[in-house]
């Protein structure tokens, strides 16, 4: 299982290039940042940065979304980091919920994410695609690599992942739910003729290494907040029955709106309807056996990689203890 820090673009940009570095001499593989450029600051800038002042690092948004730069720009974006830095980037994407409602948006159809990928993999691998109706080739492009990982939950979703993406990006370390989606995505995958073991399936969910668990679990409750997003949106498509397990969409019904000015730190009070029970479940809290002991049943469903959101107040301290003890031991 390889692993990877997820971090917010918050000034000063110095210490997210910092905090990158030193993720990597713990032994994170990957540095995954937030992409909601009103919320936080630019991350491609910022990439730049981190790429430099690492050896092997793989960086990328968790997640960018089709509708906050023109694709060509997304696509150029990654081919210069790779050009720069020796294909070094991956692209984790999804429908957009920050980054376009913060603006007044919604965020972009399964069809425009799915068209998006595939135009922003081909032009930042130096093919021609036909982009607003013409084709299009990035003619500087040499040699370039650019894996595409999709963020999903929803059954539509999921089949898209299976048939297109790289990589799936599951937003929860709930293994039953872990257990159903990845499920879902390899069915997809063998029905359009693909390699299931190809794609490569992370989870991404906050981790806080200590044994104060009231204390982590206050410190971790915006994550299941951020999850009620997307499962709303879920819920108002498919019901809160059959299609989506109850595992992910019971504990919503007490959800009232949400506030993004807070989005993704702790204390955020648009997060007080998320139980003890749904942050034990979707985060990783407890000693460092207790990590590992969830890692190891994800790594038993099929989970090749695992981002660690790092947003409470003891971060140094998880992420040593992750490089010292826990990521030897998975």
């Amino acid at each position: 299982m390889d692993f990877g820090i997820v971090l917010q673009t918050d000034p000063p940009a110095r210490d997210v290039v910092e905090g990158l570095r030193a993720a990597e001499d713990c032994g994170f593989r990957y540095g995954w940042t937030f992409d909601s450029c009103v919320l936080w600051q630019e991350p491609f800038v910022i990439y730049s940065q981190v790429l430099a002042a690492t050896r092997d690092l793989v960086v990328g948004p968790m997640v960018t979304n089709p509708s906050t730069r023109d694709w060509s720009v997304t696509a150029s974006l990654f081919a210069t980091l790779n050009d720069m830095f020796g294909n070094r980037t991956v692209c984790g994407i999804g429908r957009g919920d920050s980054a376009r409602r913060v603006i007044g948006q919604k965020p972009a159809s399964l069809a425009t994410l799915g068209s998006a990928m595939h135009v922003i993999k081909e032009l930042a691998e130096g093919r021609s695609v036909e982009h607003h109706g013409t084709a299009v080739q990035i003619p500087w492009v040499r040699n370039g690599k650019l894996e595409v990982w999709m963020a999903a939950y929803g059954p539509r979703a999921l089949k898209m992942v299976g048939e297109q993406a790289d990589g799936f990006i599951l937003q929860t370390a709930d293994p039953d739910i872990a257990r159903w989606t990845i499920g879902s995505v390899r069915e997809a995958a063998v029905a359009a003729g693909r390699d299931p073991a190809a794609i490569t399936m992370c989870v991404a969910a906050p981790a806080y290494v200590g044994t104060d668990l009231p204390h982590q679990r206050d410190q971790l409750r915006w994550f299941g907040g951020m999850v009620g997003n997307h499962v709303a949106d879920l819920v108002a498509r498919y019901g809160d029955s059959g299609a989506v397990p109850k595992a992910l969409t019971d504990y919503i019904k007490d959800r009232e709106g949400y506030d993004y000015s807070h989005h993704g730190k702790a204390g955020n009070r648009s997060t007080d309807f998320v139980p003890d029970a749904i942050v034990d479940r979707f985060c990783l809290v407890g000693p460092e056996s207790a990590h590992v002991e969830r890692l190891q049943e994800l790594k038993e469903i099929g989970v090749d990689n695992f981002a660690l959101y790092l947003m409470h107040d003891e971060k140094h301290k998880t992420r040593d203890a992750y490089g010292s003890a826990v990521i030897p031991a998975v």
